[in-house]
This record gives structure tokens, C-alpha cells and sequence, in this order.
């Protein structure tokens, strides 16, 4: 297994397919990428998992952008090695249309981005009005058992803070729904930071049962039926002390920390031994943002 310095074991993989994206999200932080060169291809990511697999990491999530925009996306997907767990984070526009096929093609589960359940919001943050594509995206993905689907709702003062409840009543009752309530990061040009302690703090007080799970020393809420995760990134060691991931961009770099742009590693075109490297030269160099 491959341990950095801080004795961190990356266990996870998070890989960019795409910088494209058929919405506009306030406060899209693009994974942190800055002018990113040609999309990676399929051959790239072949080699990427397989020596990732080699090498101890147990999952990878795809991302983007929006992953799904990737005409390969299902190839990418049946790329994974096998014992390797797969996942992948999605607006969740195109999921109606090929969630079964993802499924069929190997992938775990799914994450959705989700930042409103009212259409006129929905539409002020992503640009765009397709809450309802969307939710029958998460109904697709439910019926194709790529579950648990988590809902990703990045809580923005002024704008959506006040549907907290809402979300709530939405997975209140489905084991296969949970909720994950993301603090915003100190990435882009969005001003809508809400004060998320707080919100814990509520939850907490409501919660019959509280857990926290390893990544990121994330707290895990039951609220009467409802399954809620708190992503807390904003000036938290905690969240950098238990970090597992390490992440490759859209055009092929490998990124030891999300909020880091200088100490990337270039990994198109390369195989065997010379990846092999590269991966550990990545974790040689990974430290956590907040100390």
C-alpha cells in the first residue's frame, strides 16, 4: 500500500475524464485544474487503473467536469480493474439515459450533484433548468441499483441554505438515498460561503445515532430517518490528516492535493515502470493543505 509521509495511505483514486460540462455551476472549482490541455485518453487510463490497481488503491471515482459528456465513458468504466471498486460523480442530466448501462458496464454507485430542489434556484446556480432531467436521472439510477446514491449539495449562503429541510424529506426514509451537505471551498469566484458549524451543530443535536467515518473524519447523521454526511474542507486538518486520495487531471497529470497547482506530475504516454514511479514520487510529495 502506498503510504506518504505523513502516514497517509492512498487508498483512492480520483480521476478527471473531462473538463467539459453542460452546466455553469456559481461556485464550480473544476477540480482544481487551471487551462488544461487535451482530454486524457482511453489508452492513458487503461494504464492509470492498471497500475493503480497494482499498486494497493482500492477505488476510483471519475469526475469531471461531467463525465458523462465522455462518448467513451462506458469503455472508461469497463477499463476498471477487477477487485477494484468504481464510482462517479455527475450532474445527473444524462444519467436517465444510461444508468442501466453503467451499471452493466461495472460501475459501484454514483454520486449526483444537487444543490436545489426548486427550479428557480436550481436554475440561478447551475445556469441552467434541468432540475427535472436531473431528478429522473436519480430515479434511473435507483431502478439500476447503482446505490448508495449520495446527493451532493454545496450549501451557499442566501441561496439554498434555507432547503436543508427540504433535502432531508427527500432521502428521509430511502437506505439507498444519503445526503451530503459540502462546505464551499476557497476555490472560484463564489462569495456564498455559509457557516456550516452550525448546521452540524443542529444536526447533531437532532441525530439519535452519530458516526464517523475514516475519510476525512467525516460525522455521519441519522435524523429521523434521514442519512446525512457533513464534508467540512474549509481550513480543516482533519479533513487533510485523513485524505486517501490522489487525484489525475483531465489532461493526464497526477495531483497530490486538490487545492495545489505547482507540483503536478505528468503521466500522459507513460507505462509500466516509468508510471509505476511517477505514482510514487506523487505520494512522496503529498502534505496536507492545513496543517
Amino acid at each position: 500500500m502506498l503510504t506518504d509521509s505523513y502516514g497517509r495511505a492512498v487508498t483512492n483514486l480520483r480521476m478527471s475524464v473531462t473538463q467539459r460540462c453542460n452546466l455553469r455551476c456559481i461556485y464550480c472549482h473544476a477540480e482544481g485544474e487551471r487551462s488544461p490541455e487535451s482530454e486524457i485518453s482511453l489508452g492513458d487510463i487503461r494504464e492509470i487503473l492498471r497500475v493503480a490497481a497494482k499498486l494497493g488503491l482500492r477505488s476510483v471515482k471519475f469526475t469531471g467536469g461531467e463525465p458523462l459528456l465522455r462518448e467513451d465513458i462506458l469503455d472508461i468504466v469497463r477499463a476498471v480493474p477487477e477487485g477494484m471498486e468504481s464510482s462517479m460523480t455527475t450532474n445527473g442530466i444524462l444519467l436517465a439515459g444510461c444508468a442501466r448501462e453503467l451499471k452493466d458496464a461495472g460501475l459501484s454507485r454514483i454520486n449526483i450533484s444537487l444543490d436545489s430542489l426548486d427550479p428557480a434556484c436550481y436554475r440561478e446556480i447551475t445556469g441552467h433548468n434541468r432540475l427535472a432531467e436531473v431528478l429522473a436521472g436519480i430515479d434511473a439510477a435507483l431502478d439500476a441499483g447503482l446505490t448508495p446514491i449520495k446527493l451532493n449539495m454545496v450549501v451557499l449562503q442566501g441561496i439554498n441554505d434555507d432547503e436543508v429541510e427540504a433535502f432531508l424529506g427527500y432521502v428521509r426514509g430511502n437506505r439507498d438515498l444519503i445526503l451530503q451537505l459540502i462546505e464551499l471551498m476557497d476555490l472560484g469566484s463564489c462569495t456564498s460561503h455559509a457557516e456550516i458549524n452550525r448546521l452540524e451543530e443542529d444536526l447533531a443535536g437532532r441525530s439519535k445515532v452519530i458516526l464517523t467515518r475514516r475519510m476525512h473524519h467525516r460525522r455521519k447523521y441519522c435524523v429521523d430517518g434521514a442519512e446525512v454526511e457533513v464534508v467540512r474542507p474549509r481550513h480543516n486538518t482533519e479533513f487533510c490528516a485523513f485524505c486517501n486520495r490522489l487525484r489525475v487531471t483531465s489532461d493526464g497529470k497526477l495531483k497530490p492535493c486538490l487545492l495545489r497547482s505547482d507540483n503536478l506530475i505528468d503521466i500522459r504516454g507513460k507505462r509500466g515502470e516509468e508510471l509505476e514511479s511517477a505514482f510514487y514520487e506523487a505520494v512522496r510529495i503529498r502534505e496536507p493543505f492545513y496543517h
